[in-house]
């Protein structure tokens, strides 16, 4: 599942980025179908008449995303900038939360709406090399996130946490640095979890490509697939959720001015790219 999410999720991928400090946003959404095609071609492994298809329902999809997802995005990151600009609470944690968790749900429907009719006349010899690159992905993720002792995955999550939010705000201050560092000891590592549901997800997803009902079965599929995560995933995130909320208050609290404004204006500034990529026509 997660493996042709993760090709056709790249446009709300840019777009939600937008709330996480991307640059390049216009540049980047208006390469997505390149990328898509080029990602998707070759984890499927088609040929001839069904690139012709793949690259009809790609403008479909990005015709749909512009019209329907983007001006959301954008009032998302309005309601975002007010909230920072007037400081954090714990209600804005969770409703940026739930907001980007409906986002990305209606996303996935729209996403497995589209592909299952391809996925459905797969052959034999493409659903074995969809599975092949599955397993590369899984590979990649190991190399990515399981390996060092748990002290060094923590420093190297502190780091992205660090650098991540200098994107937002600036250079921290040292309190803060150490609240970062703080927040990666406490939150549980969850990587091992998420691997095996990676992995979950992708056997679903094979028993429905091979019993070629992606087209009847793929989208509800995509709206219930946290539904059968097991119960450690679960705690484990509902733990990793409250730490970071944790977090962010703190540093919400410790912001200096130049700081805030300059997250403000970050946020200010993705809600007016996203309006313009919204209101221009699809090529």
């Amino acid at each position: 599942m997660r493996r042709l999410a993760a090709a056709l999720t790249l446009p709300a991928a840019l777009a939600l980025s937008a709330l996480a400090g991307c640059s390049g946003l216009q540049l980047a959404y208006d390469n997505a179908d390149t990328y898509l095609r080029w990602r998707l071609t070759a984890d499927l492994d088609l040929h001839g008449e069904a690139l012709d298809e793949l690259d009809e329902r790609i403008q479909q999809f990005m015709a749909w995303h512009r019209r329907q997802s983007l001006p959301q995005y954008a009032r998302l990151a309005d309601d975002a900038s007010q909230r920072l600009a007037r400081g954090l609470s714990r209600e804005d944690m969770v409703w940026g939360y739930d907001a980007l968790t409906a986002q990305g749900s209606e996303f996935l429907v729209a996403v497995a709406e589209r592909i299952g009719p391809m996925l459905d006349r797969l052959t034999p010899e493409q659903q074995a090399h969809l599975e092949e690159r599955m397993a590369d992905d899984n590979r990649k993720f190991a190399r990515d996130f399981l390996r060092g002792s748990e002290a060094e995955r923590r420093e190297r999550r502190a780091r992205r946490a660090e650098e991540r939010l200098e994107d937002w705000v600036g250079r921290l201050s040292q309190a803060q640095v150490d609240r970062i560092r703080q927040f990666s000891e406490r939150a549980p590592l969850t990587d091992e979890l998420r691997q095996r549901d990676r992995k979950r997800l992708q056997a679903g997803l094979l028993e429905i490509v091979r019993a070629r009902g992606a087209e009847k079965r793929l989208p509800g599929y995509a709206a219930r697939w946290r539904d059968e995560r097991e119960a450690a995933f679960t705690a484990a995130n509902e733990a990793w959720r409250r730490e970071l909320y944790a977090l962010l208050l703190d540093i919400d609290r410790t912001l200096a001015p130049v700081q805030r404004a300059r997250a403000v204006a970050q946020l200010q500034r993705y809600a007016g790219e996203l309006r313009t990529l919204a209101a221009r026509e699809t090529p």
